[in-house]
This record gives structure tokens, sequence and C-alpha cells, in this order.
């Protein structure tokens, strides 16, 4: 039962899920020249690090074209002594939705002993060559790779996880499913960790017990924003496929298993789809959807300690009236710096100054996402003979690199002169100060086509002309 409220929230909360893409798959072996070993070859000198990569595609199969659009990169690594197809449930999740998943396959044997520190090291590099392969013009994921990427682990690669994302800012966050302590200690390396972090633990899980390895890694994140889900009668081993390794210890440790495999998988997944939509796509609405998920607790439980708030932006409009255009007076409340400012209309200021009645929408990006606002400036809009105050001849008329205005009687103090484009945005603003009698208007670099141009003087009032530029 709290499988299907787990899902029926995350539906009605978010819509997530709605885009559908088909699974690619094709195997890159990347390099460190720094160290030796690994797995695989013919990535280079030094140690090679063969990674199985699924994508989202134009069609299912082998090297397929990747789909149209930049995708976030999430690296997975692999618990103790399993192999990455152990994980087929991961990438059949998350590659549909518009993930790029990587699995390294270091570090995957019983005899020798895997290296934790190596792993962790393959990790983090291979978040930086997945970033290098979006940049190769002979990569299958040229122009492909978002630069958003994540580093999620399984047991010992939760471990490894830490690891990676210790010290490390390249990295939107990281995600530990039931992470296990690890030599050098991931408990040791947790404060050295400052992007967001999810950890989840199985409550019954007996091969890593939550009370010496998924909480002391918790307890000592430094993270802004983290977040602990225990998954109520949850396994060590249901986060992957039934595998024979994991399920064999597992058997000999864990009990109190009270949920299936698929419930588990699902419950993890209800959490981790928003918070990644959040991290990696930006998406604000996300951020609720986790907090929304969390709070109502079916099938878990769970503690939070997060500084970060998500943003509002509400607005003051200031009506356009005949002679006068009118704005929005815009503010954001929380978020995180650095924020970006974005208007339909081509203006990069948070307040929308100048403009005549209409439509107007304002995208708001801070540190982790992008929400969009639209206002609606209301007023009359004049027409040329409601408005033409000041009297004047606009000449030539086409024109192709000046239009001149001589105005009957001369203007004194501030006068504006604005060129806008049938659009209502403005392509040209002067000012001019002190006795005017005629001005010139510099159209050189303006399309072919129609555009308005205004002439605005506090004591004189305003004038409208069409003008129609045309170049040959």
């Amino acid at each position: 039962m709290f499988k299907k409220t787990i899902v029926l929230l995350t539906l009605l909360c978010s819509g997530f899920g709605m885009a559908q893409y088909p699974i690619g798959h094709t195997t890159i072996t990347f390099n460190d020249p720094s160290r030796t070993g690994g797995f695989g070859s013919g990535g280079g000198a030094g140690r090679q690090i063969q990674s199985e990569i699924y994508y989202p595609a134009t069609a299912a199969g082998e090297n397929t074209a990747a789909a149209t659009g930049e995708m976030p990169v999430i690296v997975f690594g692999h618990g103790f002594a399993m192999a990455w197809d152990a994980y087929q449930n991961i990438w059949e999740e998350y590659v549909p939705k518009g993930y790029i998943l990587v699995f390294p396959r270091t570090e995957g044997g019983l005899i020798p002993a895997p290296s934790h520190e190596n792993f962790g090291k393959d990790l983090r590099l291979v978040v930086q060559k997945m970033q290098e392969q979006g940049q190769l013009s002979t990569s299958i994921f040229y122009q492909k790779v978002k630069a958003s990427s994540a580093i999620i682990g399984h047991s010992m690669g939760g471990g490894a996880t830490i690891l990676a994302g210790a010290s490390n800012t390249t990295i939107k966050t990281i995600v530990g499913l039931a992470p296990a302590e690890t030599d050098p200690s991931a408990i040791a390396a947790a404060p050295n960790v400052t992007v967001p972090a999810l950890i989840f633990s199985g409550s019954s899980d007996g091969v890593t017990p939550a009370a010496d390895n998924h909480s002391p890694i918790y307890a000592g994140l430094a993270s802004n924003c983290k977040a602990f889900i225990s998954i109520t009668g949850g396994a060590h081993c249901y986060f992957a496929q039934s595998n024979f390794n994991c399920d064999f210890g597992e058997s000999t440790s864990s009990s109190g298993i009270s949920i299936s495999r698929t419930e588990q998988q699902e419950t993890t997944y209800g959490l981790l789809t928003p918070w990644l939509d959040f991290y990696l796509k930006g998406n604000c609405d996300a951020f609720a959807v986790f907090e929304t998920v969390r709070t109502a607790g079916a099938g878990i439980t769970s503690q939070r300690t997060c500084s970060y708030q998500p943003f509002t932006v509400t607005g003051t409009v200031s009506n356009a009236t005949s002679g006068s255009n009118g704005g929005v007076d815009v503010t954001v409340t929380g978020g995180e710096a650095p924020f970006v400012y974005s208007w339909s209309n081509g203006q990069s200021n948070v307040d929308l100054a100048n403009v005549a009645a209409g439509s107007y929408t304002i995208s708001v990006s801070d540190k982790y996402c992008t929400k969009q606002q639209a206002f609606t400036v209301s007023g009359t809009t004049s027409s040329i003979a409601e408005i033409d105050q000041i009297q004047s001849q606009v000449y030539p008329n086409p024109a192709s690199e000046k239009v001149f205005v001589e105005f009957d009687k001369a203007l004194s103090g501030e006068t504006t002169i604005q060129v806008i484009d049938l659009s209502g945005k403005e392509v040209s603003n002067m000012q001019r100060s002190g006795a005017l009698k005629s001005v010139e208007v510099d159209v050189n670099a303006l399309a072919t086509g129609f555009y308005v141009l205004k002439i605005s003087n506090p004591a004189y009032g305003a004038s409208l002309s069409k003008i129609y530029v045309k170049h040959d």
C-alpha cells in the first residue's frame, strides 16, 4: 500500500516522467595516466576505466544516435563483487526520464580485494571524462551532455561515492544507497562533502547496518542540504536487481525484511526522482515534490537538514497610460545566489521598465533551478494620433542608415528617443538634454522591417511615428 501511496504522491505533485526516451548503450574505456591497473583496455596510457553507458537515444540499441538536447550525467558506483548489470533497474528507470547513466567496471572482483580509494577516484574522473565527451566532436555524446552531474553508489560504491564527493564542487549532488564504510574511511571523508547529499538506508539491512555505516556517514556530511531516508523493512540488496553475491551475503546477515524488492525500489524512486530533477535538471517544483513525499512518511522514516529555501517570484505592475509606458516591480524571496533574470522582451534586469501594455514573462534562475512568472501590463495602447503631442517631421522613410527627426519647435529638458519593434521590444534608446530642434537616429544595424519611433519629453508629451527600415 505504501508503494502505491508514494507513486501517487509523486505523480500528483509533479507530472515527472512525461518524456520517455529509448535506451541506447555504448562502451567507452577512459584512462588515468597518473595511475595503473583498472579494468578494460584501449583507453590510453595508465589506468583503464571501462564504462558501460546507457543514454537517451533516438532508437534503442547499441551505439544508436543520442536523443536531441543536453542530458544530465549520473556516474554510478557498484557494490562489492557486483557487476554493473545488477543495476539494470536503475538505468531502465532513469534513462527514459532523460539521464545518462555511466557504470565504471573497475574494482569489481573478489581477489584481489577492491581498492576503495581507486574506485572513488574512478567515479570522480569519469564525471570529468563525460563532460569532455560532450565537447568532443567525434563522440556520440557531442553537444548532448548537460553541465550537471551526480555520483550515486550502492554499498561499497556508496562509500566510494563519499570519497569521490569529498572536496568536489564539480558535481551537483551525491546519493548513497546503503553506503558502506570504506578504507580509506568514508565516515572520515564525509565532513569534506559540501554538495547536497541524499542517503538511503534499509531498516533491516544487516550487511551494512545503519548504525555503523549509513548514519555516521550522514551525520558527518557538511552538505548545505542533506536528507536521510530509512525504508521501513527494507533490505541492503533490494536497491539492485537480484544478485547472487549480494543476496548470499544478505541471507547470512539481515533479518526482518518485510517488503519486496519492487516495493523498495519504487519507494526509492519516489524520492530520488524529484531530488535529481531539482539538482540536475533545475526543476524548481521538484524540491516541493520531494518534501511532500518525504513528509508524507509512507513506508519511511526520515530526517533532513537544509538551509536552502525555494524562491518565489512576485511583482507589482505599473500599468501603461497614454503617453507613458508601464513596468513591473519584481521581488524574489528565498533561493540562493547567483540570480539571473531574463524577460521575454529581452530585458535582463530584475524589474521590467518602460514597456507598452502587453503580456511579459520573466525567467528567474538561482544556483539550482529556473522558474518563470508571467505578468500583464494593462492600459490603452494609444494610436499615433492619440499621443501625437510633439509635432515633427521624420525622413527619409523608408531609411537604410539614418532617420532624421525635425521638431516644429525646440524641445528643452530631457528628451527620450526610442525605437521599438512590432513585438514591443525596445531595440534602441537615446537620451538628449537641453534645447533640441532635431535629432538623427542610426538604424543601420536594424533588420529590415517596420518599427515605431517614439519621442517623449515630460514637458511636451510624446509622439509615435511608424518607420520602415529597408536594406538593399
